[in-house]
């Protein structure tokens, strides 16, 4: 190390003086805290002790290294169900391990893989340990050999297994269910394994085929939407992630009801103090205020509709900025806009992005796959005697919202 090095080692750099040791910085003390990923102590977790119980009960018995139950959790974003798939399954972990056995636990976000494949490698590579010698490449083998590999991890270094599948409806089919919850009767595995399905759709189950039905049983599970008190609560718990007195009084209470009013989704309501909280940082304000909410509440939307698009193809988006210019230029909420119309939009957006278009059958898809996430709504209409029928098709979110989605969206001429 040279003089210069040395020197710059005990000079701070004025760039980062606001972060503190621990990470924090004037405003949060334990950012961590309000991260939707971040899974809360016991304590933490609000109006949800029947379904945990409910669920433990289920899976419990493969903590001896018995058969559990599969199981589904149905449900609204943000109300609870993977939080309550994995704490379970840590308890259970836990469990297992005190009484002597060892348990594999994984969570898959159907809405990021790939299909198939990339499920199970993902399956595989989060249980696997250096001592099974088995290696899970990212890509270069078959979808069956992922599965040996599975097994193969499976037996070697367990007892039993659970696998939370989230958001499961967005695989596209129950192949990756039928097989592994048929694993064991079928001989591919010894070890007997627990699946717990989550889905944002009730009828999610009636997709299935009846074999997978069969293997699955009927233990399931409605999470309703939390009411404002509850919100209010698990915004407390988290209250924490704020320095002392920098959090005035009114904010959780204001954040818990502007989130039950509009969809009661703890999700966004945690969002939502997290961005008033970054309004405050990056302002230099010392305080965070109800009035910061106000303004932190685009930018909450903005995340979680790119959460919503995360696992979908580039065009998806291209749609989503057609139907966006569509609604922004007609100048209210309530209106809908046949396919047809949105495609020639489309070829505009496709046209600033310097790419090429889709077919119109293609677009049809993508404005299924949208309407099944809630971005937009669609409606078989009847063009009347001998014109058969058509769909129309209307955004759920605020043009703005999708707008403010990329640095320099497209923003095109409606006029046809």
């Amino acid at each position: 190390m040279d003089g210069s090095e040395s020197s710059d080692l005990d000079e701070p750099d004025e760039l980062f003086q606001a972060v503190d040791e621990s990470g924090g910085d004037d405003i949060f003390a334990n950012r961590e805290l309000l991260n939707i990923d971040h899974v809360p102590d016991e304590n933490r977790i609000v109006g949800r002790d029947k379904h945990i119980t409910e669920l433990a009960n289920e899976v419990g018995p493969v903590v001896t290294g018995a058969p559990p139950n599969s199981v589904i959790l149905y449900g609204k974003t943000g109300s609870g169900k993977s939080l309550v798939a994995n704490h379970v399954m840590e308890r259970a972990r836990k469990e297992a391990n005190r009484r002597g056995y060892r348990i594999a636990t994984v969570t898959v976000d159907c809405a990021q893989s790939k299909g198939e494949a990339d499920t199970i490698q993902t399956i595989a590579e989060s249980i696997n340990t250096p001592s099974t010698g088995v290696s899970v490449p990212t890509r270069g083998i078959s979808t069956n050999e992922y599965y040996n590999r599975l097994w193969a991890i499976l037996d070697t270094e367990y007892d039993g297994a659970l696998i939370t599948l989230d958001e499961v409806d967005r695989l596209g089919d129950d192949n990756v269910l039928m097989l592994l919850s048929r694993a064991r009767e079928a001989g591919k595995v010894d070890v007997p394994i627990g699946i717990i399905s989550i889905s944002n759709k009730v009828n999610f189950r009636e997709q299935m085929t009846e074999r997978v039905k069969s293997s699955l049983g009927h233990n399931e599970w409605i999470f309703d939407p939390y009411d404002g008190e509850q919100l209010r609560e698990i915004l407390e718990n988290r209250k924490d992630a704020f320095h002392d007195d920098v959090l005035n009084s009114g904010v959780i209470p204001k954040t818990a009801a502007l989130a039950a009013q509009r969809h009661g989704d703890a999700r966004k309501a945690i969002r939502l103090l997290r961005h008033a909280g970054d309004y405050a940082k990056n302002n230099n304000i010392g305080e965070v205020t109800e009035d910061h909410l106000e303004l932190a509440q685009e930018q909450a939307e903005v995340e979680r509709l790119k959460e919503l698009i995360a696992g979908l193809p580039p065009h998806s988006k291209y749609v989503l900025y057609a139907l966006a210019n569509l609604t922004n230029d007609a100048g209210t909420d309530d209106v809908w806009f046949r396919t047809t119309v949105i495609y020639d939009i489309y070829t505009k957006v496709c046209e600033a992005q310097g790419t090429d278009t889709l077919t119109t059958d293609t677009i049809r898809g993508l404005l299924s796959e949208l309407a099944f996430l809630e971005v937009t709504e669609s409606n078989q209409e009847h063009g009347g005697m001998g014109k058969g029928t058509y769909k129309e098709h209307r955004l759920l979110w605020e043009p703005s919202v999708v707008f403010k989605m990329d640095p320099d969206p497209a923003h095109v001429d409606t006029d046809q």
